[in-house]
């Protein structure tokens, strides 16, 4: 671990001073076992600073270079998931590990270590989750398309051939509905190139793709389908959660600024929002 009395260049010297924290010249090559013990120190101070203050930055993007091994750790169990694809693994790694620092508190009393991995992993397997499939579907729907494949070929091998529905669903004590609606799901997991001719001449001056006859998606609608089913949730809310949101999100306020604007500490302001935001994501994502 190398420490020194000045920081670099690129670091805030001032600020971090202020803060009385220790100027880590690289702090990615801090040891694993140093990352964990400086790890508590930093969050101690992470806690009393305000956001948005260069203390406060300092100390957040050191945690963040110090522990960035955990994220390789995380990542080597995903290794053998395909060929190039260990960089955008790590990248998404990371954005656990940002997740988890946000998010971590000495009050709950565990290693920062155990409370990270966690946020690590999940963020990695989401990853997997969502750019395997061609078209992105429930993840109900895409557990069922691997079990279903799994008792096909099991009925296959007693069947000597292909099952029905019916049987597909006597097996797996479901509704044959619901083995369609797996069954249609699938055909989501891989897609074919816009570029393939309609019918059957491959090379032609005339040929026509599926992409000429395709339209386009409007880049728009999602979000105004996001917005569409967030209003009546923000309406929901109690009108000091509804001015916390318009402040953080609508304004573009800090949490120390809002804290100020409400009477309330930062800290506080940190709390009520991880609430909120808790709240309304969960309501998004109801069935």
């Amino acid at each position: 671990m190398t420490i020194s009395t000045e920081a670099p260049a690129a670091r805030p010297t001032g600020a971090a001073q202020a803060a009385d924290l220790p100027q880590i010249a690289d702090p990615r090559k801090v040891a694993p076992r140093d990352a964990r013990a400086m790890s508590t120190m930093f969050f101690d101070r992470l806690q009393i600073l305000d956001e948005g203050t260069h203390e406060y930055q300092y100390a957040r993007n050191t945690l963040i270079e110090m522990n960035l091994s955990l994220v390789h750790f995380a990542a080597k169990r995903f290794r053998n998931r395909g060929s190039g694809e260990m960089e955008d693994i790590v990248q998404v790694g990371t954005i656990g590990l940002i997740k988890a620092i946000d998010r971590f508190e000495l009050s709950r009393e565990v290693e920062f270590t155990s409370f990270a991995i966690p946020y690590i992993v999940g963020e990695i397997k989401r990853f997997f989750r969502d750019t395997t499939w061609a078209v992105h579907v429930p993840r109900r729907l895409q557990e069922l398309r691997v079990t279903l494949a799994r008792t096909k070929e099991e009925l296959v091998g007693r069947l000597d051939r292909n099952p029905t529905v019916a049987e597909l669903a006597q097996c797996l004590d479901l509704t044959e509905e619901e083995v369609i609606e797996g069954l249609i799901a699938s055909n989501g997991y891989t897609a074919g190139s816009l570029d393939l001719p309609i019918g059957s001449e491959q090379s032609s001056a005339d040929t026509v793709t599926y992409g000429d006859v395709t339209g386009g998606d409007d880049p728009g609608m999602e979000l105004f389908e996001n917005l569409h089913a967030l209003a009546p949730l923000l309406e929901g809310l109690a009108s000091r959660d509804r001015e916390i949101v318009a402040m953080r999100f609508g304004q573009e306020m800090t949490q120390s600024q809002i804290g100020v604007h409400l009477g309330i500490s930062q800290m506080h302001v940190s709390r009520l929002l991880a609430r909120i935001l808790i709240k309304l994501r969960e309501s998004m994502l109801a069935p």
